[in-house]
């Protein structure tokens, strides 16, 4: 009598163990990048630098509340103006792959942490979106005047801001807002280093028709970038709102304070940082230096700055590099004052 042979198993076995493993990977992919883009690295500043808001502000004083990237608030107990206005933060993946548009809870948050609910100008740097997308419904609710590029003209009527309210400035015409003259100098955002984020960004550059969000991130093009000067009865400041320059631009001005724009700055090689200082910082003299555009674009805007999330540090090295730089020209300049401000609180920038 023949014996029968048990049916193997191997062939109906291998299916699950490939479903498995796939599943395995599935989720430890998944919990990879939960940790790679939800933990925030430090920012690329000294702890020392910190400063706290200023106890008493003595009348007629001109002070600064500095909101995060290139937000900041200006008053003389007159008048109170903004640069950007910009306090939505999308997420990560709503950045890569959906479309974006100005939050109603951060923007409270932001208006109420400024302690601000009537501005007199509000002034994005250049058109992308973690600088020119909330400044209409800044405007709106403050009633500002909206002050800026053609590009972020179009912003603003795609928000529905009305014309009243939008003013396109000219290169080296300055513009007062109370006592404060603003001076708006055609430059240069810095040069993404990789080509594909670098053709999106900044290869076509001005948003030619109104933009009505929700709107893809690379839909905010750049438009023209302008550093600001300021001159005011107390004092001067520069304000650099991005890691870019142009040469010889501010050959004739002079400042005591440069607020200098560093994101991106460590993605740069060695000697293009030393041309930027050179070309932003040395022309000016400046007694002191105040770093911004140093923390993250998803971080919510309150509680301490946050660096970059750990999967774009890794991609960048920005803060390692900007960190380095900036130590260097501290150790370099002992008499050229570095510090960094805390968020929202009022400081007395000049008495």
């Amino acid at each position: 009598m023949k014996s029968k042979s048990l049916p193997s198993s191997s062939g109906s076995a291998l299916p699950r163990v490939l479903a498995f493993t796939f599943v395995i990977a599935a989720v430890l992919l998944g919990l990879f990048l939960l940790y790679a883009l939800s933990v925030y690295e430090e920012p690329p500043v000294e702890p020392g630098w910190a400063i706290r808001g200023s106890e008493q502000i003595p009348p007629g004083a001109v002070t600064v509340r500095f909101s995060g990237t290139a937000t900041l608030l200006f008053s003389d107990g007159e008048t109170q103006w903004m640069t950007d206005g910009w306090f939505s933060r999308p997420g990560p993946l709503r950045m890569l792959l959906g479309k974006i548009s100005p939050d109603a809870v951060e923007f409270q948050r932001g208006l109420a942490g400024n302690q601000v609910a009537e501005l007199a100008a509000v002034l994005p740097v250049h058109s992308h979106y973690d600088h020119a997308m909330d400044a209409p419904e800044v405007a709106l609710r403050t009633g500002a005047l909206l002050l800026g590029s053609q590009s972020t003209a179009n912003i603003a009527r795609g928000w529905g801001l009305p014309e009243a309210q939008i003013q396109v400035l000219q290169d080296r015409q300055p513009v007062r807002v109370g006592q404060f003259v603003i001076t708006p100098i055609e430059s240069r955002h810095f040069e993404f280093p990789d080509p594909a984020i670098r053709e999106r960004a900044l290869g076509e550059t001005e948003i030619a028709l109104p933009l009505v969000p929700p709107a893809r991130v690379f839909d905010y093009r750049v438009g023209k970038a302008y550093v600001l000067h300021v001159s005011h009865p107390k004092g001067s400041w520069l304000i650099v709102g991005s890691a870019g320059y142009v040469e010889g631009a501010l050959q004739g001005f002079s400042a005591d304070t440069v607020f200098l724009g560093v994101g991106g700055l460590g993605s740069q090689t060695a000697q293009y940082m030393e041309d930027f200082w050179r070309e932003t910082v040395t022309p000016v003299a400046p007694s002191r230096i105040i770093p911004i555009h140093f923390d993250s674009l998803t971080a919510p805007v309150e509680g301490p700055f946050r660096g970059q999330v750990k999967l774009m540090a890794f991609l960048s090295n920005d803060r390692e590099g900007t960190l380095s730089f900036l130590r260097k020209k501290a150790a370099a300049n002992p008499a050229l004052q570095f510090v960094t401000l805390p968020r929202f609180e009022e400081v007395v920038l000049f008495e």
